[in-house]
């Protein structure tokens, strides 16, 4: 055990650091995608009840479980009961699936990126270029260890002049890059063949304005197993990073107060990647290119920019820039959940568990990009889904062990520790808990049997 423990300076540090974890590909990538396929308002009233109740309270747990143990997501569980150690481990087990596969997708960020602020911007809009990339041999293994040297360098920095001094930079950055593109969306206008014309602010509509027409209840059960799936990415829960996090956050810090900035700021930003990208979507491709899955980012974007000619490539580099800053602001979360966990189980130095951790997710990164040449096979998922070896990590994590982590916390928290542990926690320099009898329900109640369905969906039961 460290002699000792890093922390953050700061309230301030802490929220922009556990926000910049959650703000990353999934808000950016994922959000906007879910949002044009589940009928765009509906999704969005959907999520924001969802964020404020579900998300709420797995974000309000886990950061004060680990204020309360001083531990990393490997040993937390532990110190609370010798029991439940073994939610240490699944804790620990998710962001080693995800951080390979996250470096590898970061690296096709920074190939777009550099196409972009070099020039050619172009060349990536064409088609096959995304599909070209990723089966090539070389390229998406350079540029997945230089993503990876990025993240590796601010984890290796430790918690003030690594994590908190990156976040406190990066994220204003981010913030102001995703207003200025959200903005031009809106301005946006496109005149088809056919002479129909569609501008940014019919796009808005579509995206804001929830419409519950033709819906029916198996449509709106997606909607909401949907979200509550976004929800893992956007507040980054059950997967070790706010336990590791929250063990940094001082004792007289306002906790309770930080959770709902750190909330606000999420939602935010979600709201935004969305406002950024299907408004233009639309414009530009219809309503089918607002369906084009999660190729969006990499396939349908890079053309719509292309139909902006000479802004398009401004717009383009300022996207990719940003969407740069989301990425390494998540991978290094990834990564330090794991580093924390080693750290403090085996007593290991810093410099000692990030070698460890990136000589792994060096070994793994590449692997996961062979699978799409060397290494190519396709396996069909249990929910029907065609997968390759990225594929089968992120169903692995993402659709099994998040959602059963998530409710083995609740039933852990809710049922054998009991609320009461939390919410001394948050209240312990005699702070409010705003929302207790919501925070109660959920974790008792209604999460653990969402969260039961959300699994049940994931193996193809539901």
């Amino acid at each position: 055990m460290e002699q000792k423990r890093s922390s953050f300076k700061g309230n301030i540090g802490f929220v922009l650091a556990a926000a910049g974890s959650a703000v990353g590909l999934g808000n950016i990538w994922r959000f906007p995608y879910l949002a044009a396929k589940d009928n765009g308002g509906v999704f969005i009233l959907v999520y924001i009840i969802l964020a404020l109740t579900f998300g709420f309270t797995l974000l309000t747990t886990e950061v004060a479980i680990g204020r309360k143990t001083k531990q990393g997501p490997l040993a937390a569980y532990k110190t609370l009961n010798k029991k439940f150690g073994f939610m240490g481990t699944i804790a620990t087990i998710i962001p080693v699936i995800i951080l390979p596969y996250y470096c590898a997708i970061g690296g096709w960020v920074l190939k777009y990126c550099s196409q972009y602020i070099t020039g050619h911007g172009s060349v990536a809009a064409e088609d096959g270029y995304f599909t070209g990339h990723i089966t090539s041999l070389g390229s998406p293994i350079i540029w997945m260890l230089v993503f990876m040297a990025l993240t590796a360098v601010v984890v290796f920095g430790g918690v003030n002049k690594g994590i908190e001094k990156l976040s406190r930079i990066l994220m204003p950055a981010l913030l102001l890059l995703v207003i200025g593109i959200s903005v031009y969306s809106l301005t946006l206008e496109y005149t088809d063949a056919d002479g129909t014309v569609r501008t940014g602010l019919q796009g808005l509509k579509i995206y804001l304005v929830p419409s519950f027409a033709g819906m029916t209840f198996k449509d709106i059960f997606v909607v909401i197993m949907d979200a509550m799936g976004q929800l893992f990415f956007s507040i980054s829960v059950s997967m070790g990073i706010m336990v590791a996090y929250g063990s940094y956050v001082e004792d007289d810090n306002n906790l309770m107060k930080s959770i709902n900035q750190i909330e606000i700021f999420d939602t935010v930003v979600a709201l935004l990647a969305g406002l950024m990208i299907v408004p233009a979507v639309f414009v530009f491709m219809g309503r089918d290119g607002m369906s084009a899955g999660p190729g969006l980012m990499f396939v349908s974007l890079p053309k719509v920019f292309s139909n902006m000619g000479i802004a398009g490539e401004i717009i383009g580099a300022l996207f990719f820039i940003m969407v740069t800053f989301a990425a390494i602001t998540s991978s290094v979360s990834i990564m330090e959940a794991i580093v924390s966990g080693i750290m403090d189980k085996h007593g290991w130095s810093r410099t000692k568990a990030a070698i460890l951790v990136v000589a792994y997710a060096v070994i793994s990164g590449i692997i996961v990009c062979l699978g799409y040449n060397k290494l190519y096979f396709e396996y069909t998922l249990p929910n029907g889904a065609v997968a390759q070896i990225l594929d089968i990590l992120d169903y692995i994590s993402n659709n099994l062990l998040m959602p059963l982590l998530a409710l083995l916390t609740c039933i852990f928290i809710g049922w054998i520790a009991k609320p009461k542990t939390i919410i001394d926690e948050v209240t312990k320099n005699g702070e409010k808990f705003g929302r207790k009898w919501v925070y109660i329900i959920m974790i008792k109640f209604v999460a653990p049997v969402m969260l039961f369905a959300l699994l049940l969906q994931a193996v193809g039961l539901f």
